[in-house]
């Protein structure tokens, strides 16, 4: 996944970093995780439990806004779900500059997943599916991630 540039961060984004500066960060000198059994194994992990314990709600109906980041106990839409599983990669000793939350679109509607930066390419962790699947072989059209270089910051995804 190549970046071409700076991107604006989500309106919601930049309030939910402001409140939780530690789970948005992308700080740090590792720009790939070396993807060996266990690490697949971690990510694999993270992803089912996660998918299985949050119930998929939109904003909406839990907080009464069109967009709200949040970290989930039990209810989420899709980009407090790809936060969620960013926080718990970070717990197992993933670094924050290789977890990325990416934003892309579906069918005209935004997505938010998050990109794992391994040495077998960008894999995503989607709420969607159990499936981890390299970027491309997904179904979304990629606009805009965290930067891996400076964080607080976004780049947009190139062609």
């Amino acid at each position: 996944m190549s970046t071409a540039g700076y991107a604006f961060a989500p309106p919601a984004a930049n309030t939910f970093c402001a409140r939780q500066p530690g789970l948005c960060s992308s700080a740090g000198k590792t720009k790939t995780m070396s993807l060996t059994e266990a690490r697949m194994n971690d990510l694999k992990k993270v992803n089912a439990a996660v998918n299985q314990r949050i119930k998929q709600r939109e904003d909406i109906a839990t907080t009464g806004r069109n967009d709200d980041w949040r970290l989930p106990t039990s209810v989420g839409d899709c980009e407090d779900i790809a936060i969620l599983k960013k926080n718990e990669l970070r717990k197992l000793g993933w670094p924050a500059s290789t977890l990325l939350l990416t934003v892309a679109t579906y069918g005209g509607t935004g997505h938010t997943v998050l990109t794992v930066r391994t040495d077998s390419g960008d894999l995503i962790l989607d709420n969607r599916t159990g499936a981890i699947r390299n970027w491309k072989s997904t179904p979304y059209r990629y606009f805009a991630r965290q930067s891996q270089s400076e964080s607080g910051r976004w780049t947009r995804i190139g062609a």
